[in-house]
């Protein structure tokens, strides 16, 4: 390989990766407000008196469908009501993203 297409390739990977920590750390600040409930560090609930699911390792798409049914009212839970009407769009994918490669949903 020449070296301007080499250089080229090895810029357009630095990018990517730049990218996409932005958007994992994007993703991380959004998802903090979970935590109080989902206790996605060390799965500690601050409410441990009724079950709430872990949602850290939960499949990207499962997640987004999650969040946009709570949006819409499709799924009835007041908290997470206003935070799925809260959230953008782009919100939704960057908070699924960053809670599917955050460990796992098993107990």
């Amino acid at each position: 390989m020449k070296p301007i297409p080499l250089i080229l390739s090895v810029l357009a990977a630095l990018a990517t990766g730049n990218a996409l920590a932005a958007e994992s750390d994007e993703g991380r600040q959004l998802a903090y407000t979970c935590t109080g409930c989902h206790g996605i560090p060390g799965y500690k609930n601050v409410y441990p008196h009724y079950h709430v699911p872990r949602i850290a390792g939960q499949t990207r798409e499962y997640l987004v469908a999650a969040l946009r049914a709570y949006q819409s009212g499709e799924r009835a839970h007041p908290t997470m009501r206003a935070q799925g009407e809260s959230l953008s769009e782009a919100e939704i994918e960057q908070i699924a993203t960053f809670l599917a490669n955050h460990g796992s949903a098993r107990r």
